[in-house]
């Protein structure tokens, strides 16, 4: 009896690409969907899910003029005083802010930091990893990875985690791209420079690991739906739509926890789930979740670390 989540586990997804679902059995089928396997083996500790939440510190790395914001777009000529102001919130308001929340709740998170807004604000990307989060990469400037030739995005990643390293004491080995938008070489560089995970592939709702040069390359996956900046800035949720949101999510993942594998990605920006009633709205997530048995927070790079030991972790291409 053929399974394909066995398959994708020990590196068979390619003979059993060409075996159709719909050929296979119901049975089998069935067990595709949903792997009924008791959960100690999926997390540590017997955990049913695990959650991730991503917290980034870009304030102060954005151009002087045409940077995203809430405010009308003005000519790129002019200095955007206004929006630069919003931004600024996220490191006079916003980080300190969600710092403090995830003390009360005693959540650790992963703070993807573009360099050049570590290089302005060091003493809090110092504090961030001091309170026992993680610093991940997330480019040294503000500027879309896609469009760089190799030498050039090389030269980022390289010189963004030794800004990292320099202000906080330890290196970087997560990566993040500019609206998850890298090129065809990205992950080679990555590893070349040390990384060890990235979290731009959202094709899964687990860790995986993908080929990068014959050797094994972890996938953290990021969230565009359960993500602040998306929600409030793009589609204008108000902070109930989100919070409904975002227990839906949880339910349906929690559920789906029992049988197999499953982690829940979070994402909350400086200058945006800094505010109040944003911050509420998350800290009243984590209430909610930490109040059902078995769920556990982890960084990042505890998942990546322990996603590449795990003989259960799903292999693409290895």
């Amino acid at each position: 009896m053929i399974e394909r989540r066995q398959f994708l586990i020990t590196g068979g997804a390619l003979t059993l690409a060409s075996l159709p679902l719909a050929n296979l059995p119901a049975k089998a089928a069935q067990r595709e969907i949903m792997q009924t396997t008791n959960t100690n083996s999926f997390w540590p500790n017997g955990a049913r899910l695990v959650i991730s939440i991503s917290m980034q510190m870009e304030a102060g790395a954005q151009p002087e003029s045409g940077a995203e914001s809430p405010l009308p777009k003005i000519d790129l000529k002019f200095q955007d005083i206004a929006a630069t102001k919003w931004y600024e919130y996220g490191f006079k308001e916003g980080v300190p802010r969600l710092l403090d929340m995830f003390d009360r709740r005693n959540v650790k998170v992963t703070s993807h930091m573009v360099g050049a807004a570590v290089e302005k604000h060091s003493a809090l990307a110092k504090e961030i990893v001091q309170r026992g989060h993680e610093p991940s990469g997330h480019g040294q400037t503000w500027t879309q990875q896609y469009s760089m030739t190799p030498e050039q995005e090389r030269k980022s990643y390289a010189d963004s985690a030794a800004t990292i390293e320099r202000a906080t004491g330890v290196r970087p080995v997560g990566f993040n791209a500019f609206w998850l938008r890298g090129t065809p070489q990205t992950l080679q560089i990555l590893q070349e420079l040390g990384y060890v995970y990235y979290i731009d592939d959202v094709s899964r709702d687990e860790p995986f690991l993908v080929n990068v040069r014959n050797k094994p390359f972890a996938v953290v996956p990021y969230t565009l739906h359960m993500n602040d900046i998306v929600n409030y800035e793009e589609r204008y949720f108000s902070t109930d739509a989100y919070a409904a949101d975002l227990k839906r999510e949880f339910d349906v993942l929690y559920e789906e926890g029992a049988h197999r594998r499953r982690m829940m990605s979070v994402s909350a920006h400086d200058r945006i789930a800094g505010r109040p009633a944003r911050m509420r709205v998350l800290e009243d997530f984590i209430q909610y979740a930490q109040s059902h048995a078995d769920v556990t927070f982890m960084r990042k790079v505890d998942i990546a670390n322990y996603a590449i030991a795990s003989p259960r972790t799903i292999r693409e291409g290895i």
